[in-house]
């Protein structure tokens, strides 16, 4: 009787994770990513140590934007086995929920288990720059940009961490960069916002304009055009960019506010009037206006503040 309960024994889980892999195999077959949990949660009931299980459960939790779910799935394989494609798995669903701090923990610990895991690496640096570490991200995306000359979105992402620390000599090179390896509509786009940052209005227009012949589509790209022709007095051309950005997004509050100072250098009261009213109903701030603070959401506030004050002075007088 023993022999044969000691046979009965061995058998059941030889055949049980027979059944789990079978069912593994069905799982990974079908694109319907609930389906695909419920066949997978039946794998775990049969093989409890299924690992594989749990990480392409994590995968479908996470694409359904169940974060946490697979956050939890993730870390039970990385209790029994831990690997770099679980840490970094585990990284990017706690990116998915702003835990900024976890997903850095979790893509180093990626890369200590392979050092040469780019993704993880791209990914420790983006995460660093949201830190706003950005001395440390610089590092990382160069090392990205070592091993992947060709690396657009690290050359973006440092110029952007090179921006935040005023660094704008060595941003400029690097959005340059991006447009040699890829000069489209996006690289232009991001170059000349930049441009927009620190004044160079001339030149920004210029990338503007390239960007738009490309995607004449970015109600963005018309909005800071506007914006660049606004400053170089051009306020026949701000109108038709500004037009042109509230065209695509009725909502433009920045764009109205555009439109009302430039009628208002063309000295169309009436449609710098109208627009100013359009912006401020957008801003719920209608007859009450009383302080600039409240424009303290816009474009204009934030990056052109006494530019933006003058023309309010003037715009608060037609009414």
């Amino acid at each position: 009787m023993k022999k044969l309960r000691l046979a009965l024994f061995i058998v059941i889980p030889i055949l049980s994770f027979g059944q789990a892999n079978k069912l593994y195999r069905k799982a990974l077959r079908t694109s319907n990513l609930n389906e695909r949990i419920s066949i997978l949660n039946q794998v775990i009931d049969v093989a409890p140590k299924h690992l594989d299980a749990y990480f392409q459960r994590g995968i479908a939790k996470n694409d359904l934007g169940d974060y946490h779910g697979a956050i939890v799935d993730y870390s039970k394989i990385i209790i029994d086995e831990p690997d770099a494609d679980t840490y970094y798995n585990r990284g990017n669903s706690r990116y998915s929920i702003k835990d900024f701090t976890g997903a850095k923990e979790d893509y180093a610990k990626a890369l200590i288990f392979d050092e040469n895991f780019i993704d993880a690496l791209y990914s420790l640096a983006c995460v660093k720059y949201d830190l706003e570490d950005y001395n440390d991200a610089i590092k990382d995306f160069t090392s990205v940009i070592k091993l992947a000359q060709n690396s657009t979105k690290a050359y973006l992402f440092r110029a952007l961490s090179y921006k935040a620390l005023k660094q704008y000599t060595n941003a400029l090179n690097d959005y340059s960069t991006a447009i040699l390896l890829e000069p489209n509509a996006d690289n232009y786009y991001n170059r000349g916002a930049f441009l927009m940052d620190i004044k160079y209005y001339k030149e920004a227009k210029g990338d503007l304009t390239k960007s738009l012949r490309l995607n004449n589509k970015n109600a963005y790209a018309y909005f800071y055009r506007g914006a660049a022709n606004q400053f170089l007095e051009l306020y026949d051309k701000a109108v038709i960019d500004f037009s042109k950005a509230v065209e695509y997004d009725t909502t433009d509050f920045d764009a109205y506010l555009g439109l009302a100072m430039a009628y208002l250098k063309l000295e169309d009261t009436n449609k710098a009037k109208l627009n100013f009213k359009r912006a401020n109903n957008i801003l719920s701030i209608g007859v009450n206006l009383n302080n600039i603070q409240q424009y303290n959401t816009t474009y204009w506030f934030q990056n052109q503040y006494f530019y933006f004050n003058n023309q309010i002075n003037e715009l608060v007088k037609l009414k």
